[in-house]
């Protein structure tokens, strides 16, 4: 084999990879019900692949071929371990009745069992015994199939503490004795609730970056996206799963127009709605719409879809329903009461009806503790207070929120809109 089609033969290892890593594991941790080790015996499996299929090429079923390898390491593992006859005995019992000889068969055999064991991945990882950040970080690195440097570069954090935090994150499932299993009945509902919030977590990094000289960080949106659909498939009756990758969906459509050429932010009244994603709209539309026939009171990210959904549909910033979207935010508090909600519908009041109206709602809100260092508030007041004309007010917030950002774009941002009003 040449070098050019040694090259191409690596790419294809790599994306079939990338495509089946997290069913490899999923399956592999059923089997030996150890996170850590099922990864292990993944990256053997993956190793065999990179030897073998350069010669043989690339098989029909590349997933099944991996899953059938990693097994056949399990055996050889606990086989020179000489662990206990009756360990040894129900793996092999497993590989016998889970492995057919045939790849065709074995590919079968993966598809009856590749939605139940990646569902239990996904809960698994996003167990609530284990702290958000470490929830965050594992289901990136199992299910998203990201390394430990792209998830340190992604949340500028330092290598080895993410390394760590994944190590605590397996070590602590297992001390605990977390089962690999979907939970049910109104557990079922609480760990959904988390395996939501971790994805939402995810994607909101992506979409506006905590910290960091990047306003955005497109790969976890698409990583988020991604493991939404993941999740949907695997639970299409799950209104709140459909809701939670439309909003995803929606917000995403408008990436290519919500920065210039410098990297700099475009707010939302003024961003080419001609670049936004029609595709990624459509999609986003479909998926809020099955959301609200399975569910007729509307779950928290159903309703930030409708909201999102508002957007999408206006071909100009004019259009905008901002008095459905204020109305939306008021269902939305409702549901899940929180002051940064309240700051959203004070904006849409200010959309709707004037800043005039909308001052009053931010300052009721002002001295709330969690919105102390949030930088928004103060962006957000400082706007409405240059709309009022009270400009010398106005530029002092927006220094207030530039000084407690951590993103060097948005800190830019603010102070240039600091000096243009103060220059008013």
């Amino acid at each position: 084999m040449d070098m050019s089609d040694r090259r191409e033969t690596d790419r294809a290892i790599n994306a079939v990879w990338r495509l089946e890593q997290a069913r490899v594991i999923a399956g592999l941790t059923r089997m030996v019900r150890d996170i850590s080790l099922a990864e292990e015996l993944a990256q053997d499996a993956l190793m065999a692949a990179l030897r073998t299929w350069p010669e043989t090429g690339v098989p029909n079923n590349p997933g099944a071929w991996l899953m059938q390898a990693g097994k056949r390491k399990a055996i050889d593992l606990f086989r020179h371990r000489k662990m206990a006859s009756t360990k040894l005995e129900q793996v092999g019992r497993l590989l016998e009745d889970e492995v057919p000889d045939t790849e065709t068969a074995l590919h079968e055999q993966l598809d009856d069992d590749v939605g139940d064991d990646l569902l239990r991945l996904i809960f698994t990882s996003c167990h609530p015994v284990l702290p958000a950040e470490s929830r965050v970080a594992l289901t990136l690195r199992l299910i998203g199939g990201l390394t430990t440097e792209e998830i340190a570069r992604a949340f500028l954090a330092n290598d080895t503490t993410i390394g760590q935090r994944i190590v605590r994150a397996k070590r602590t499932i297992a001390e605990a004795g977390v089962p690999f299993e979907v939970p049910r009945g109104e557990e079922r509902q609480d760990r959904l609730a988390s395996v939501l919030g971790v994805l939402y977590l995810i994607f909101n990094e992506g979409y506006s970056a905590t910290a960091g000289e990047d306003w955005m960080r497109p790969q976890l949106c698409e990583e988020a996206m991604r493991m939404g659909r993941i999740l949907a498939g695997l639970m299409p009756e799950e209104p709140e799963v459909h809701g939670l990758l439309a909003l995803m969906e929606l917000q995403h459509s408008r990436a290519g127009a919500r920065t210039n050429a410098k990297g700099e932010p475009i707010l939302l009244p003024d961003q080419n709605r001609a670049m936004w994603d029609q595709l990624m709209i459509r999609r986003g539309l479909e998926g809020l719409l099955r959301a609200q026939r399975l569910d007729r009171g509307l779950g928290p990210y159903t309703i930030q879809a409708s909201i999102a959904a508002c957007h999408a549909r206006a071909r100009q910033a004019e259009d905008t329903d901002w008095a459905e979207i204020a109305a939306l935010y008021g269902l939305l508090s409702r549901a899940t009461p929180s002051p940064v909600i309240e700051l959203n519908r004070a904006v849409a009041v200010s959309m709707a009806q004037g800043p005039a109206f909308a001052l009053p709602l931010v300052d009721a809100i002002r001295e709330e503790p969690a919105l102390k260092n949030y930088h928004l508030l103060y962006g957000v007041r400082g706007d409405l207070l240059r709309k009022l004309g009270r400009h010398a007010e106005a530029s002092a917030e927006f220094r207030m929120a530039a000084d407690l950002t951590r993103n060097s774009r948005e800190r830019a941002f603010l102070l240039a809109r600091a000096d243009e009003t103060s220059d008013s």
